[in-house]
């Protein structure tokens, strides 16, 4: 059995078989679902999830609307995704970032650097993860949540070590430092925004502001020369 390739070339029907093989090759299930979820961030963290379409992220990511919804379900299950993906993300740029042979104002500014470094690099997965994620309500809030509450325990785990050191004391509380973590990450997440917004603020120079602002203080403390509040008393007659 014979069919008619280009140009009306008689081939065999195998051949054509073959050729349409080639033509119709599917993309891996992996790397279509990447690419919707490329699109999904761009869109939700340049319009926000209630003005974001799947029509527009399906179009952005080159496929039908009716395959998005096949590999990924609903508008809320790609977003849970997309908050997923860039969570991890970002976790494992920060964890990957610090060598923690190094000392500890070292692993702090290595740390800072990694974190501003990827929101830079990804702006619409920052959106995504630290404006998106925290305004529209569960179950979308406590996957953010989740991540934060990872890279505090992580800063954390930093400023113990170093502390620890300091005060040669493999027993000092970790109950002493997990509010300055907190107050670091979140001093982190601003300027992160901060930066994103302003044009010719660099990774660098966002790491460097931090740095400076809490490494003088940290420092102290590792120094056993914490700043103390003065007392009720001095205060009311002040």
């Amino acid at each position: 059995m014979v069919g008619r390739g280009p140009g009306g070339i008689a081939l065999p029907a195998r051949t054509l078989i073959g050729m349409g093989a080639v033509k119709t090759k599917r993309m891996p299930r992996a790397v279509r679902e990447q690419q919707m979820l490329d699109a999904a961030v761009r869109t939700f963290g340049q319009r926000g999830y209630m003005a974001a379409s799947m029509d527009e992220i399906a179009e952005l990511a080159g496929v039908s609307k009716p395959l998005v919804y096949l590999y990924l379900n609903s508008k809320e299950d790609l977003f849970t995704a997309c908050i997923r993906r860039e969570a991890a993300a970002l976790t494992a740029a920060v964890r990957a970032g610090v060598r923690r042979e190094l000392p500890a104002d070292r692993q702090l500014w290595e740390g800072l650097g990694a974190f501003f470094a990827h929101t830079s690099l990804n702006p619409d997965g920052w959106s995504v993860l630290h404006l998106q994620a925290r305004t529209h309500g569960e179950p979308f809030a406590s996957e953010a949540a989740a991540m934060r509450a990872e890279i505090v325990a992580f800063v954390t785990q930093l400023i113990l070590a170093a502390a620890r050191e300091a005060h040669r004391d493999p027993d000092f509380p970790e109950s002493d430092v997990v509010g300055l973590a907190e107050a670091l990450v979140g001093a982190a997440e601003a300027l992160a925004d901060w930066a994103n917004a302003t044009p010719g603020v660099t990774a660098r120079q966002a790491a460097a502001t931090l740095m400076n602002f809490a490494w003088s203080g940290l420092g102290n403390l590792m120094d056993g020369q914490p700043w103390t509040p003065p007392d009720a008393a001095h205060e009311a007659s002040g």
